[in-house]
């Protein structure tokens, strides 16, 4: 009988972490299934973003969410999903490791000489001059990526049809090279790749086979679960964008581990913890679609939300919390909040500091911020995986799990306490 008695302990015991606990297993499966070839980095041309959202919309309805719906919306996108080859000299190049492209550039396909820019005696009449030179029509022009941004006045007519002869720009990074989306709902005249410092300075001519395929009118959607709460006048919403970058290319595809993976999967586990623990107030669950060119499916949230905007108590989003560094990075338009979030922390110890920056235009939370409602970002920044974002190396093994318990805590809290 006594031995009865602690086995029925220890199973009411551990039914009750399930319940009262964030559940590490259950997150590190969502990351690993979103990041694996399967969804092709969560991008558009190969459908990966669509069937990542009907993984998604699955999983919250798994996690016990009261109701599921796909809100759908329709955008312009550049995307690479052909041809990707590039040689140096005849030395063939890795695409998102030697080169990367340019979002809105187009297709490149022909061989073509290079001209490097002389940054260190730099003058911007001799590199016109030296253009326009017959053996220089057509040509790449090479340059550091920072100096010709700090020079842009000078390297404008570059990037101008007719205004001069060159065919594109390489513009060069030290490793490791990333890759974006952001302005990728347009396509420009000239093609702009971007190479890795190590380019050869001598060398002579590059080969270039690259298709890049425009897709106009592209419908994502967000998914959006529900978990009621016993009042239905307000409530809180925890978000996550779960497209990533999609391809470079026919076989490079971006997995997104930590962009954003991570946060996705964050919010599905929270839409679990609440089925379980029914709240106060309505939590809404979103996982954004179309984040990474250019906020897309939350601007498309906040202009059609759930609710009444005035009715959010207050907005967490969840971007890149699959790293490390015991500070952890926030952005807030809420002092209130901020405020409550450290006096939790302090209490806690769930991190050694919150680090507050300045609101800044580039996640989920920031359409948000701009409507007035309460929100704040995580973001783990400077961690040993922070380093890989948008490059190729973003992937489930190089990601860490320490942040996802505090995070899941602090926000737990905060609900508890606001």
């Amino acid at each position: 009988m006594k031995r009865l008695i602690i086995l029925l302990w220890v199973c009411a015991f551990v039914g009750m972490l399930s319940v009262n606990a964030q559940d590490l297993v259950y997150y590190k499966q969502i990351i690993k299934e979103l990041s694996s070839a399967k969804y092709q980095g969560r991008g558009y041309a190969k459908g990966g973003s669509n069937k990542a959202g009907k993984y998604l919309e699955k999983e919250f309805a798994k996690a016990g969410a009261d109701e599921v719906v796909c809100q759908p919306f329709k955008l312009d996108i550049n995307t690479y999903v052909g041809n990707m080859e590039l040689s140096v000299d005849g030395r063939k190049q890795t695409p998102g490791v030697d080169f990367v492209m340019r979002e809105y550039s187009p297709g490149v396909h022909g061989t073509y000489n290079l001209y490097f820019v002389d940054t260190t005696n730099f003058d911007a009449e001799k590199m016109y001059s030296d253009l326009a030179k017959p053996e220089n029509k057509d040509c790449f022009v090479v340059c550091d990526f920072w100096f010709s941004y700090t020079h842009s006045k000078d390297f404008k007519n570059l990037q101008i049809p007719g205004a001069c002869t060159n065919a594109g720009l390489i513009q060069t990074w030290p490793p490791i090279l990333k890759f974006y989306k952001a302005y990728g709902d347009k396509v420009i005249d000239k093609p702009i790749i971007w190479a890795t410092s190590d380019i050869p300075k001598d060398a002579k001519t590059i080969t270039a086979n690259i298709d890049n395929t425009f897709l106009k009118d592209y419908e994502c959607f967000n998914v959006v679960a529900k978990v009621e709460g016993r009042k239905h006048d307000s409530c809180f919403i925890f978000t996550a964008h779960y497209d990533h970058l999609g391809n470079l290319g026919k076989k490079v595809y971006y997995a997104g581990a930590n962009d954003n993976a991570s946060g996705t999967a964050a919010i599905v586990t929270l839409a679990a913890y609440y089925s379980k623990n029914r709240p106060e107030y309505d939590m809404y669950f979103v996982a954004f679609a179309a984040e990474e060119s250019g906020l897309h499916g939350s601007e498309w949230y906040v202009t059609h939300p759930s609710v009444p905007l005035e009715q959010i108590k207050f907005v967490f989003n969840l971007d890149m919390i699959g790293d490390n560094n015991p500070v952890q990075y926030v952005e807030t338009n809420s002092d209130k909040g901020f405020a409550l979030f450290e006096k939790i922390n302090d209490e806690k110890h769930y991190f050694k500091g919150l680090n507050r920056g300045e609101l800044a235009g580039n996640s989920d939370h920031y359409p948000f911020a701009e409507h007035k409602v309460p929100c704040i970002l995580f973001e783990n920044e400077e961690g040993d995986a922070f380093k890989y974002y948008h490059t190729v190396f973003d992937t489930y093994e190089t990601m860490k799990f320490d942040t996802y318990e505090p995070i899941f805590r602090l926000v737990r809290d905060f609900v508890e306490k606001y």
